[in-house]
């Protein structure tokens, strides 16, 4: 399945971003704690440079526990971490002491030099959909910031003092302006952080089905006790999805299934699975190993 989506409100978003990481001390990369990789979008890493940051898996009520903690001690490698739920609130409380404790060596410096204390900066970023307005509303304890159920909503910038040491500045959304890994984009559009109306959700729905009978066989176990032999139209007969002459409306069951997932009802998922980039990164150093020989035999035979 090809998914290529850039709308023109991402390319103005980047725009946005880039100008206004001058004015803040610290960025809160917020990301899906079902996608821990996938959610992070490449292009943002590159524009944050060296920019203070902690990381944010959000919907961790969402997420496999045991995946989630695999993901925070491997990305602490490089930064702050922490998993939240901004539905819920878990974990939502240790965000404000961990800018704190970030910032505290330069706010020390600020103090040196005289400069009168004032609030962290911070930004908020993210791909569309990862709940970076609920995670606002939280903070604040209002519903002063713009939220919606569909990737996008959020537009337009601003400020809002979530503590009386910490400003926020909550962002839209980046995407990729393509997919160079199409699983990545499958991955993003089952978790919710497409728009369902670029999707084939008919697709969508058979490669979900079929990686949750590799990944979580006993989730399907509410459609049947056969899993290995369940299809859309198991499911769709399953969930009363018939119409005349008892045939099975696939588009509808494939809707049923997709929202089920994505609403925890099957159970906690993780799409990006800590073992699978192990593997991926154990797979590239070989490559590397082998173009790197090939040179050097290149090399030589040419002397």
């Amino acid at each position: 399945m090809s998914i290529q989506w850039f709308p023109g409100h991402m390319t103005k978003a980047k725009r946005l971003l880039l100008d206004q990481l001058r004015w803040v001390d610290v960025v809160i990369e917020l990301g899906d704690a079902r996608l821990p990789e996938s959610s992070r979008n490449p292009l943002l890493q590159e524009m944050l440079g060296d920019k203070p940051k902690i990381v944010i898996l959000n919907k961790s009520d969402l997420a496999d526990p045991i995946q989630t903690e695999l993901w925070i001690k491997e990305l602490r490698k490089v930064s702050p971490v922490l998993a939240v739920s901004a539905a819920t609130g878990a974990g939502v409380g240790k965000i404000v002491p961990t800018l704190e404790r970030l910032m505290a060596d330069k706010i020390e410096k600020w103090a040196a030099k005289g400069i009168r204390a004032r609030a962290i900066r911070v930004m908020v970023v993210g791909i569309p959909n990862c709940g970076k307005s609920s995670l606002v509303n939280n903070l604040i304890g209002s519903a002063k910031a713009k939220t919606g159920n569909k990737p996008g909503v959020t537009r337009g910038n601003q400020w809002i003092r979530i503590h009386d040491k910490v400003e926020l500045m909550d962002t839209p959304g980046l995407l990729w302006p393509k997919f160079e890994d199409t699983e990545v984009g499958i991955k993003l559009g089952a978790a919710g952080a497409i728009r369902d109306e670029v999707l084939n959700l008919e697709e969508l729905s058979i490669w979900l089905l079929a990686w949750l009978k590799q990944s979580y066989p006993d989730s399907l176990q509410r459609y049947t006790e056969n899993v290995q032999d369940l299809d859309l139209e198991g499911i769709g007969r399953k969930r009363g999805c018939l119409v005349k002459g008892g045939q099975v409306d696939i588009f509808k069951a494939a809707q049923i299934f997709i929202r089920e997932f994505r609403a925890g009802s099957l159970g906690r998922f993780t799409l990006d699975r800590i073992e699978e980039k192990s593997r991926k990164e154990e797979d590239n150093s070989f490559e590397s190993d082998i173009t790197n020989e090939h040179s050097g035999i290149e090399r030589d035979a040419q002397n």
